[in-house]
């Protein structure tokens, strides 16, 4: 297979962790940054990167993940060089843009290591390439167009089916029936705001609909094979920001608490559905806190792994990699909702925490996105003035 000449590059987006004990302030400076956080809280979090040797596993397991997918392109006669690039971490973005750009790229195709639609998932990536083309002066030189979210494609979740499926063969084998068994799919929760921006303007709630949707396939996939399926529902972790602002609930641990209270069962599985690596914020919120909170509450715990290297889910990048090479090839996807666009929408998740954006109307271009950076920069420094 030849590759076509509308991409000769991808650039592989994710967030970023620090590298060693003192990267953590720094980095989680990086996170917050313009939200006014000082130090002492970002202390809190970085107890759990400390607890860890201040190293973050998300940097080595991305590593993983792009040596597998370049040979599976490979494999199938796919050759194009992959760049890697965090919003707040190095490799920084601009380090990846600046990288593929001297070596004579012009079009990148983005993966970014977010499978649902929201703001912080999706749009927060386009506008960190937007303002990084702009500083290193490469804003209509380079393009850079960003994959779909791939929440329902089948190899981000077959990984999980099976993961589930063991986890119940576990516990049944150490004498919890099925019926005594909560499933609890966690993901990263945000602000109420964010999730009800998230998708198009006029729809919203994307971000909760798709976690729903990727649940119910799950289930559905085990309920021909076990005779009794368990509860299951969706819970949320990792929580921050100002204890004013609303965000999604309920909190993984207050489930465990009420399974427990409630004799609703005596062993959970946490389902780590949010998440494509087994990264800081599933090692510490999971399997420290969550596990802790179980053994508190005498229930058996089960943890499933994240898709991570799984060959099914390297395969469906290199899918979503091949639908932009051919764009008449069928955009696979499980679930009753359909492969949603590469950008939703023109204004699609344009709230975030603490930073709403109407006036933002019909900007959705990388060029467009630069220039209302800088406006919005320009408008706080004469705030401030």
């Amino acid at each position: 297979m030849t590759t076509p000449q509308q991409y000769d590059a991808i650039l592989f987006a994710s967030f970023g962790g620090p590298e060693g004990q003192d990267d953590v302030i720094p980095f989680l400076r990086n996170v917050t940054a313009g939200r006014g956080v000082p130090d002492e809280r970002l202390e809190e979090v970085a107890g759990h990167y400390r607890a860890l040797g201040g190293r973050s596993p998300i940097n080595a397991q991305n590593r993983a993940i792009i040596a597998a997918l370049e040979a599976e392109l490979a494999s199938r006669g796919v050759h194009l060089p992959i760049y890697f690039g965090n919003r707040n971490w190095e490799p920084y973005t601009a380090e990846a843009l600046t990288a593929l750009h001297a070596d004579g790229h012009r079009r990148a195709l983005a993966l970014i290591t977010s499978a649902y639609s929201s703001y912080s998932g999706c749009r927060q990536y386009r506008e960190d390439f937007a303002r990084r083309l702009d500083e290193t002066g490469l804003l209509g030189e380079v393009t850079i167009e960003k994959s779909r979210s791939y929440f329902n494609h089948p190899g981000f979740l077959a990984p999980v089916i099976d993961g589930v499926r063991e986890a119940l063969a576990d516990l049944e084998r150490a004498g919890h029936a099925a019926d005594q068994v909560r499933v609890l799919f966690s993901t990263h929760s945000i602000p109420l705001a964010m999730n009800d921006a998230s998708g198009p303007t006029g729809q919203g709630n994307w971000y909760v609909d798709q976690h729903l949707a990727a649940c119910r396939h799950v289930m559905d996939q085990l309920h021909d094979e076990l005779p009794v399926l368990p509860a299951w529902e969706l819970v949320y972790q990792s929580r921050s920001g100002a204890p004013h602002v609303p965000w999604l609930e309920p909190d993984v641990n207050d489930v465990i608490e009420r399974v427990a209270a409630q004799e609703q069962g005596e062993a959970v599985i946490v389902v780590p559905i949010g998440f494509v690596t087994d990264h800081v914020e599933v090692i510490w919120d999971l399997d420290t806190e969550a596990k802790e909170t179980a053994e508190e509450q005498r229930l058996a715990f089960r943890r499933v792994a994240t898709p991570g290297t799984d060959p099914r889910f390297i395969a469906a990048l290199a899918d979503i990699v091949g639908e932009h090479l051919d764009p008449s090839r069928e955009r696979v996807a499980v679930t009753e909702l359909a492969a949603v666009d590469d950008v939703c929408g023109h204004n699609c998740c344009q709230v975030h925490a603490g930073r709403a954006v109407p006036e933002a109307q019909g900007v959705n271009t990388l060029e467009e996105i630069a220039a209302h950076l800088r406006a919005e920069e320009l408008a706080r420094a004469g705030a401030a003035s």
